[in-house]
């Protein structure tokens, strides 16, 4: 397929495309007798994503970082667009709710309270966008199942993996066909455990390799680009929402956004459950801690403190604040378990 034909597929036009090039969100073979681009399938699905993410405001440069993953294939292209336009929905849904709030302020002589609206609708939407993935989750999808530090080590992160993901299980109680989203599926350990009871699982991981390998080892789990603070799913329509080890990765004010997207998503009646790295509260980190010091393991000090294990307290406090019921389980001295019900 030569250029004009590609642009009218698109609906676009050629110089577009041109330009694209030029800014290298697309390198396009050319025929070597005459020297005219020639487009493959994978080409266009490409494009059709540029266009798309322009369409929506997004910047070329910031295009040009999304798509540098090598290799995409018509799934990550469509996955990507998905992804982003979720982002988009929720920061009109926070502009609008915004602009509701401040309506009540119009016949106030004081725009103080306008101000600070204006302020935090800033702040949520740099949250938000601002996301980034310090640890290179996609270079450890490979052989992460094989590095998950249980026993051996000074300090086991994962000790109590196996019961914290059987516990969820065990709390979860799922009907055929009930839609379950698992927030950081990874390599998908914890939403495996549900397909076989005829639940639709959706995996939710931001990495793209971690995306492909929970694939390969669970075909029939659906998978979606995305994050805590952005679900890729619409609103109340999920039955059971779970997430394992990865809540611990957002700052205690962005878990508190995570729960709140948790909430938008799960249906009334719907259940909760949360296995994660996370203190009783701010006094038991302050023990842990003095514990672990006393006894020179620095290695442990060093791990909980370049991650942001919960404080469970403070969790709780929230969900229930939301009308939810709510338990815990303490695993051991770094991992428990919540669960609720909305």
């Amino acid at each position: 397929m030569l250029i004009k034909e590609a642009a009218k597929k698109l609906n676009t036009t050629a110089r577009t495309i041109r330009l694209y090039e030029e800014k290298g969100l697309i390198s396009l073979k050319k025929d070597q007798e005459n020297d005219y681009r020639i487009f493959t399938e994978d080409d266009l699905y490409r494009l059709s994503t540029i266009i798309a993410l322009r369409e929506i405001g997004i910047q070329i440069s910031e295009i040009r970082e999304m798509l540098k993953q090598p290799g995409m294939q018509m799934e990550d292209y469509l996955n990507l667009q998905r992804s982003v336009l979720y982002e988009k929905l929720l920061e009109m849904k926070d502009m609008i709710h915004t602009i509701d709030q401040m309506m009540e302020h119009v016949d106030s002589a004081d725009f103080q309270p306008i101000s600070k609206l204006a302020e935090h609708l800033k702040k949520l939407k740099q949250i938000r966008k601002g996301w980034k993935d310090k640890w290179d989750f996609d270079s450890q999808a490979i052989e992460y199942d094989q590095h998950i530090k249980k026993a051996g080590y000074t300090f086991n992160v994962h000790q109590g993996y196996d019961v914290a993901l059987s516990t969820v299980e065990q709390c979860i109680t799922l009907n055929a066909k009930d839609q379950c989203l698992d927030i950081g599926v990874g390599t998908g350990n914890l939403g495996g455990r549900f397909l076989h009871q005829g639940a639709h699982v959706i995996g939710v991981d931001q990495s793209g390799k971690m995306l492909e390998k929970c694939k390969e080892k669970y075909p029939l789990m659906e998978v979606r680009k995305g994050h805590f603070l952005a679900l890729p799913v619409m609103d109340l329509t999920m039955d059971v929402v779970v997430s394992s080890y990865a809540l611990h990765h957002l700052p205690d004010e962005e878990k508190l956004l995570a729960l709140q997207e948790i909430n938008r998503v799960l249906k009334s009646g719907g259940q909760l459950c949360i296995a994660d790295l996370m203190f009783q509260n701010e006094n038991d980190r302050k023990r842990v801690l003095d514990m672990y010091r006393l006894e020179g393991n620095m290695e442990a000090v060093e791990a909980i403190e370049d991650e942001y294990y919960a404080d469970r307290s403070l969790l709780i406090e929230w969900l229930v604040a939301h009308d939810y019921e709510v338990k815990a389980q303490q695993i051991n001295s770094i991992l428990s378990v919540i669960y609720a019900e909305k």
